[in-house]
């Protein structure tokens, strides 16, 4: 189960593909499961948990969702219910950005939220 990870948000996703693809399995020995330079997403594992999550900013940006041109990094968590994690997290003084939702085409079976913690920073919910 990836519990928390990274996602980087990035413009040039050939160019950070590559970069990516170079450093991580020799510093990290993570291992590329899914994606292209060619993009738009790409992931990589270590010991079948997410280390870091590459997307193109147009699947972010591009819709009346979470990642504005200030956005880099937004943090990823796979929870039990999207709807009870979002709720306690606004509970908690979250700032609600994308009410839960289910994206099947994204994955089967996947649901998320988003939200921004007290300090501004992204965070989406995931369930699948």
């Amino acid at each position: 189960m990836d519990s928390l990870y990274p996602r980087v948000v990035v413009d040039d996703f050939a160019r950070a593909f590559r970069f990516y693809e170079a450093v991580l399995p020799a510093l990290l020995g993570a291992k590329l499961i899914k994606g292209t330079a060619d993009g738009p997403y790409a992931n990589w594992d270590v010991a079948d948990q997410a280390v870091l999550v590459l997307i193109h900013r147009s699947l972010v940006a591009g819709t009346a969702e979470p990642g504005g041109p200030g956005d880099r990094t937004m943090f990823v968590s796979r929870v039990q219910s999207v709807d009870e994690a979002y709720a306690l997290c606004v509970e908690h003084g979250a700032t609600p950005v994308t009410a839960p939702v289910d994206r099947p085409e994204w994955g089967p079976g996947l649901r998320t939220a988003h939200v921004r913690d007290p300090e501004g920073n992204l965070w989406e919910l995931q369930s699948y």
